[in-house]
């Protein structure tokens, strides 16, 4: 048997030989393993009860040419594994490597975005309240995940408004001469100064915003009144109108959600998809206390070149749903068509297993249910995982009627237009980009407008930048701007952008024009950061800055650095930024490329004798360009210069022409 699979081919004879002795000699216990190229690189991990039995699997398979793992076992020749106690462990491990090594033959998590938090630093002396995406263990209190994504930044910006907790970078652990613009815009208590607040005040604050951020509305409510009163009592009036304020805030807090929909009193995750002509799209519906409160999508193309080379352990009873496609045909939310002979087949299960499991397995929350519209193999064991890591009891279940089976089939029309939008290459609406666009960078509202800013030189040589207006879905070439760079001598790209971005809004400030829904630089970090300290000096503390860098096309948001935005490359949002930033990028260019040449005009009026910075500026004033001056005869120059000078100056354009006519 082993020898049909190894072929003719004696280049690879000796590899699989190796690989099989491998084999042979696993153990009978659960585990990961992991598949290697020629190259050393992991092409595959996977995990099992029974590792020898597993790994014998791909072996049987492949040698009766059976397509699922012939791609697979074509190209492995090495194989590692790792023991592990049980399934939950295996489970874990095999997450883990399949994120770090990202083998091509796994189903990988795309797409994803991962949902901000809240972060409370109690650990300071100070603490400090902001958005973050990365969960760590440092004494900080986190809440969250919010839906959708920019909600997060609301409830930190009415913290700051209410509260008075800051989220600078400025360092509390000591004092500072002086305090920062938040203070004097009162969105913060001052800690960075002696004496604006003391530490009983402070730790009011704090734990005010601790009870706002629980939702434990009521108790807050009470002390705010308790401590109002009292303020009230003791004739410190400025004090109980704050207090006064926050009482308002806490009432009238609605957060309004998108969609209403069956009425489920925990918390859910609902999956749906849609595959057609080997293109997986699925969607996933977060819902909050009977609420959906966000969506989000996930596609993958070429599926069954993952499909058909890996087939997972099966047990028998399997709830696993196999679904087939075959050419014309569509497979949607959890409808099952029984598979035809010798057609390829879908395996709904086997992509939500993965998913789920990329998914859920190192989130710091999980709701307590996730309906999925196929079973697979290890749910049982992956809920069990999970329940453990969460502590409170998780289910994974396959809605077959009622309203959860209703869910169910919502998300996969969902997933229906969603693929439809992705694959079909339909232009989306300007409202969906705006929708999109809002929610990808967090912005506050859907932008209506967008300037962008790009530098643009030749090792330092006339320095100019670009201004670009983008406006209800279009670009407005009306508002586009020029700018020659002013102060900066040499190459400092950083120091350039400060300065156009400082004037540019400088300008609008002074002729009270609002502010653009968003800033865009074009550039990294470094630009980024001059951009944002030019706006801080004119008092625009809460603008939306981002940056887009060239060459990665990664998205960095201004106060988010460490968490920048990678956006698929189909997505028309990336398309929307990269579209905006290119034009600004080529008008920028060809604004140079123009100074560049009025540069090297006017340097070569400059390189004839008797001609100076003045005398120039007459010519170019009188004939209108260097290419009159050329054409012009010695008479016509006479009248702006010297009858000497014009003769230079002509026989300095013609000298071509003298030397042809004295060769005659």
């Amino acid at each position: 048997m082993i020898p049909a699979m190894l072929g003719t081919d004696s280049t690879r004879a000796s590899p699989f030989m190796d690989l099989y002795q491998k084999i042979r000699e696993l153990p009978a216990k659960p585990g990961v393993y992991l598949y290697k190229n020629a190259e050393g690189d992991v092409i595959y991990v996977g995990k099992a009860k029974n590792l020898r039995s597993r790994v014998r699997s791909y072996l049987l398979e492949a040698s009766q040419a059976n397509a699922k793992t012939g791609s697979l076992m074509r190209e492995a020749v090495d194989l590692e594994t790792i023991l592990v106690a049980n399934e939950h462990e295996a489970l874990a491990l095999e997450n883990n490597l399949i994120k770090q090594r990202k083998p091509r033959f796994n189903i990988l998590l795309r797409d994803d975005k991962t949902y901000p938090y809240v972060k409370l630093t109690l650990a300071d002396r100070y603490p400090k309240v902001f958005v973050t995406r990365r969960l760590r263990k440092d004494g900080s209190a986190y809440y969250g995940p919010y839906f959708p994504g920019n909600l997060a930044y609301r409830v930190v910006e009415l913290i700051h408004r209410s509260f008075l907790l800051p989220g600078c970078k400025v360092d509390l652990s000591r004092y500072h001469p002086r305090a920062c613009l938040q203070y004097y815009i009162h969105r913060c208590l001052g800690p960075c100064v002696e004496g604006l607040t003391t530490p009983e005040a402070y730790k009011d604050a704090v734990r005010d915003a601790q009870l706002f951020l629980e939702g434990r509305h009521a108790e807050l409510e009470r002390t705010l009144t308790a401590r109002m009163m009292a303020a009230a009592e003791a004739e410190q009036f400025e004090a109980a109108a704050r207090l006064r304020d926050q009482l308002s805030t806490v009432h009238q807090l609605q957060e309004k959600q998108r969609i209403a929909t069956a009425e489920l009193d925990d918390d859910a995750d609902v999956f749906g998809y849609h595959f057609e002509d080997g293109s997986l799209a699925v969607n996933l519906f977060h819902m909050r206390n009977g609420k959906i409160v966000d969506r989000r999508e996930f596609f993958w193309e070429d599926l069954p070149s993952l499909l058909e080379a890996i087939d997972e352990e099966s047990d028998s009873g399997s709830e696993s749903v196999i679904l087939s496609e075959s050419p014309g045909r569509r497979v949607e939310g959890s409808a099952v068509a029984f598979p035809e002979p010798d057609e390829p087949t879908f395996n709904a299960g086997h992509v939500f297993s993965a998913l789920l499991k990329q998914l859920y397995i190192d989130q710091h929350y999980v709701p307590r249910s996730i309906l999925v519209p196929a079973g697979f193999d290890d749910r049982e064991t992956l809920a069990a995982l999970l329940t453990e890591r969460t502590g409170h009891k998780i289910e994974i279940a396959v809605p077959q009627r009622g309203d959860k089976k209703s869910l169910v089939d919502l998300a996969g029309q969902n997933a229906h237009q969603s693929y439809t939008q992705r694959f079909r290459v339909l232009e989306p609406s300007r409202k969906a980009i705006q929708e999109a666009l809002a929610d990808a960078l967090m912005l506050p509202e859907l932008p209506r407008s967008i300037e962008c800013f790009d530098i643009s030189h030749i090792q330092g040589a006339e320095t100019v930048a670009s201004l670009v207006v983008w406006e209800d879905g279009k670009m407005n070439k009306a508002a586009y701007r020029k700018f020659k760079i002013k102060t900066i001598a040499g190459v400092d790209d950083f120091a350039s952008m400060r300065e156009v971005v400082e004037r540019r809004y400088r300008r609008l400030k002074g002729e009270d024009h609002p502010m653009p829904s968003l800033i865009l630089i074009d550039g990294g970090l470094g630009q980024l950061h001059a951009a944002a300290e030019a706006l801080e000096s004119l008092g625009f503390t809460s603008q939306p800055l981002a940056s887009i860098a060239k060459r990665e096309e990664i998205i960095y948001l201004h106060g988010n650095e460490d968490e920048p935005i990678v956006l698929d490359r189909r997505s028309p949002v990336l398309h929307l930024v990269q579209l905006i930033r290119d034009e600004s990028h080529r008008f920028a260019v060809g604004y140079h490329r123009q100074r560049r040449a009025m540069r090297d005009r006017d340097s070569e009026l400059l390189n004839i004798p008797g001609v100076g910075p003045q005398t120039r500026q007459r010519l170019l004033t009188h004939f209108g360009s260097l290419r009159d001056v050329e054409q012009a005869t010695a008479e016509s120059l006479a009248a702006v210069v010297s009858r000497k000078t014009a003769e230079t100056i002509w026989r300095h354009f013609h000298a071509a022409q003298i030397v042809d006519q004295s060769s005659i």
